[in-house]
């Protein structure tokens, strides 16, 4: 495994944590604001690069995220690819 494979998934790992992290904060809700919370948390607070990354571990499969983070990601905001040089 090279170390760019290495870093990418702690980093993978990181997001993902940090994800159902702010869905177990928002479960206190009724579920649509829940749904809601986590969306617009992720909007506001991840930069483009980490919400790319975000729908990579979802378009993969397997993702270990939360139901409610899953949920929520039909509202969060997938930004354009990166470019390339």
């Amino acid at each position: 495994m090279s170390p760019d494979e290495t870093h990418h998934g702690k980093t993978s790992a990181k997001l993902v944590y940090m994800a159902n992290q702010i869905a177990t904060f928002f479960k206190t809700q009724p579920a649509n604001e829940a749904v809601q919370g986590v969306a617009t948390h992720i909007n506001k607070f991840w930069e483009p690069r980490m919400r790319r990354q975000f729908f990579e571990i979802i378009d993969n499969g397997n993702s270990g995220l939360d139901p409610l983070v899953l949920e929520a990601a039909t509202l969060i905001h997938r930004p354009q690819p990166a470019q390339q040089d």
